[in-house]
């Protein structure tokens, strides 16, 4: 299957929670008044779209209803649809890597996928010709090093990594020398995921911040922030708190196939205006894609 296929299989779950929803509502009204628009935000609310960005889609759309003058119900659905793809549309959904070397530094809490997307990002790197090195930045998990060894192995990139407990600043310093001597195009950073010591995690990132202005003036950088699919309106939350303490660049949205709360994507976008530049709809290694707005929207109506 293409990717295409893929994410159309991996929304499966969302498609089910919100379009087949809207499909039963055009159905059932047939004409367009308000209490078909009412039906429709209430589908997007509990569609984890949520009430503000919800309130929003449904504003454009009785606006692009009456500037097309519709009033069969059942073309409401392709005027959604464009409503839903302008929240989405991001021109910076490129991952910046225009220097050599770039940086990459991954944020996420334990437990969203972040040292598998790591992988997977180097994977999907490699496969457009760059040489990457992954750091293991995370030094306070257990196994966390270990797991990004594994990784590094199956994709075949360097990582340079030290003891667990490790000053993760000095991973990265470390890891910096290496992309410099081994000319690298992209260097990917691990960093720790504890969320709940919100103070700690900030010194920690001016740090390895610091390190790399310092040893890297200029230089691409991209903060990508994890964010688990399957936790709904909590990865809102999250994307929140980690924006106050550190520049997130964008999200990597994962776990995209085992959810019906898909429509977070739609939420983050419109309340946070952070660029989603990779989606994840599956557990093979080719799975994390770049997201295109267009594409996600067709895949869910398809």
């Amino acid at each position: 299957m293409g990717f295409f296929d893929r994410l159309k299989e991996g929304l499966s779950k969302t498609r089910k929670s919100i379009t087949e929803k809207i499909d039963q509502v055009l159905v059932a009204f047939g004409k367009v008044d308000d209490e078909l628009f009412d039906e429709l935000e209430e589908i997007l609310v509990t569609s984890d779209i949520g009430v503000d960005t919800s309130l929003r889609v449904i504003e454009d759309l009785k606006k692009k209803v009456r500037e097309n003058r519709v009033i069969d119900a059942m073309k409401v659905k392709e005027l959604l649809k464009e409503s839903l793809a302008e929240i989405l549309n991001e021109e910076n959904s490129e991952l910046n890597i225009e220097t050599t070397p770039s940086v990459i530094l991954v944020v996420g809490v334990n437990g969203v996928g972040k040292t598998t997307s790591i992988g997977k990002i180097a994977n999907l790197l490699k496969q457009r010709g760059k040489k990457v090195i992954l750091a293991a930045g995370d030094t306070f998990r257990a196994a966390a090093i270990d797991q990004l060894e594994i990784w590094a192995n199956r994709v075949g990139v360097d990582i340079i990594r030290q003891t667990e407990g490790s000053d993760p600043a000095a991973v990265i310093f470390d890891a910096v020398q290496a992309a410099k001597s081994r000319k690298a195009d992209v260097l990917i950073c691990d960093t720790a995921g504890r969320l709940h010591t919100k103070k700690n995690l900030m010194d920690e990132l001016k740090k390895i911040y610091k390190v790399i202005d310092r040893e890297l003036p200029g230089i691409s950088r991209e903060t990508l922030l994890v964010l688990d699919a399957t936790t709904g309106q909590n990865a809102v939350s999250q994307a929140k708190t980690f924006n106050e303490i550190s520049d997130i660049t964008g999200i990597v949205l994962t776990k995209l196939d085992g959810t019906a709360k898909g429509g977070i994507i739609v939420s983050i976008k419109s309340e946070l205006d952070i660029p989603v530049k990779l989606i994840g709809v599956g557990e093979k290694m080719d799975d994390l894609q770049k997201f295109d707005a267009k594409e996600f929207v067709e895949a869910l109506f398809s």
